[in-house]
């Protein structure tokens, strides 16, 4: 066993974890190795980076940070930390156009689910991509490019196309934001100014525990150079700063209550040095065709009795959409409802089936890195490209080298 996953609710089952330090030793380690899992900052919820047989971290290769300015791209060592890539980029001018909402994660684990931040007109992580570099499960180094043939199934690629070595992400000018969080948001006006609220800010998250009094923080990032939120449909403006859990100290996030700072240490809502949410928890999300974000709003409150016992928040985002196959915004902008969970393995496991059937009729796609509970048949309407990824991956790995039970289980849907 190579240890447990960040939350402690799995341990792996790999036999041994590799460690290479060059790309060269890679490419052995890859081409001689019968099989192969990769393994990135463990922060999956489920078992998409376990194996029975052996893992790989790529976050010992050489750190890789180049900014080609004429491109507008910045190409970074994939086993990298968006925390730790941050700062070395604002420094040379540049920014990364969003954030997920904690910076402990690596480049290649948050790209290869699909994981994202928050804004109407954000994509995901994955949607700033410009190319790829990995190492088939030959051996050989291969790189895809955006405009490629096979690009957009190449990108959100659950680890199933190669041990990603490196990745082009799409940056801007460096910018100042703040945070402005307001409290109390009634569900009624969530009803009626749903596009008002998710486009009050450059990137917007509502906090929830599906009680009947709504939303109890928004969380509204700002661009400096754009005008400050002053109201927003009777909440409340936050007097202190805030954690979106109950009780637990908000020196672990990122600064509030309107102060400008750099792009990095606002767009997260957690800071690298301290853990991120609450630590003991799962974690579930759904995004869904943004069309039916109330109806999928109204869903989950129908199942607040069900819900609220297991819970510790649920965050309320919206996503840009994309063209990646199978990014879980696919072709359609998207409302995002994440939930964090109690560490309560069973009573979680049991309900999941329960919030799938709710959310599946409105075309609801899992996030391919936390717990979730469907069916094949589900699961290919969500995801209608997974037969064209299938036919990806068997021809980068004919043998199923970098193949896991999990990742079977979903390409059998196809």
């Amino acid at each position: 066993m190579t240890g447990t996953n960040w939350a402690g609710n799995l341990t792996y089952s790999a036999t041994e974890l590799h460690e290479p330090r060059s790309i060269d030793e890679l490419i052995d380690l890859v081409a001689g190795t019968p099989r192969l899992r990769a393994l990135g900052s463990r922060h999956s919820f489920n078992a998409i980076a376990d194996t029975d047989a052996a893992q790989v971290s790529v976050a010992g290769l050489p750190v890789l940070v180049d900014v080609d300015e004429s491109a507008r791209t910045v190409t970074v060592s994939a086993g990298l930390r968006y925390g730790e890539l941050v700062e070395r980029l604002d420094l040379q001018g540049w920014a990364l156009p969003n954030l997920a909402s904690l910076p402990h994660i690596s480049i290649a684990g948050a790209v290869a689910t699909g994981t994202h931040g928050s804004g109407d007109r954000n994509g995901s992580l994955a949607r700033a991509v410009a190319a790829v570099e990995m190492v088939r499960a030959d051996g050989t180094l291969h790189q895809v490019r955006r405009g490629d043939a096979d690009f957009d199934g190449s990108v959100v690629s659950l680890g199933r196309l190669g041990i990603v070595t490196s990745i082009a992400l799409d940056v801007v000018p460096t910018f100042e934001a703040r945070q402005d969080i307001f409290e109390h948001l009634p569900w009624a006006e969530v009803e009626d100014h749903f596009d008002e609220i998710t486009s009050a800010a450059y990137s917007v998250s509502m906090f929830t525990d599906w009680s009947d009094t709504g939303p109890h923080q928004v969380w509204l990032k700002s661009r400096s150079d754009q005008p400050a939120p002053t109201e927003l449909f009777g909440a409340t403006p936050a007097e202190d700063e805030v954690h979106p859990l109950p009780g637990i100290s908000a020196e672990f996030t990122t600064q509030q209550l309107g102060r400008s700072g750099p792009w990095w240490d606002r767009l997260p809502h957690f800071r690298l040095g301290y853990t991120p949410s609450d630590g003991d928890e799962l974690q579930t999300e759904y995004l869904v065709p943004r069309t039916h974000a109330l109806e999928a709003i109204a869903a989950v409150r129908a199942l607040a009795p069900q819900v609220q016992p297991l819970l510790l928040v649920s965050e309320i985002r919206t996503i840009a959409g994309d063209d990646l196959w199978l990014s879980p915004a696919h072709s359609t902008d998207c409302i995002a409802l994440h939930f964090t969970w109690r560490l309560d393995v069973p009573a979680v496991t049991a309900f999941l089936p329960t919030l799938d059937d709710a959310l599946a009729p409105l075309g609801a796609r899992p996030h391919w890195g936390k717990v979730f509970e469907t069916t094949p048949e589900r699961l290919l309407a969500a995801y209608p490209r997974l037969p064209e990824f299938r036919d990806l991956v068997d021809k980068a790995d004919p043998d199923g080298k970098l193949a896991n039970e999990l990742t079977e289980s979903w390409l059998r849907s196809s």
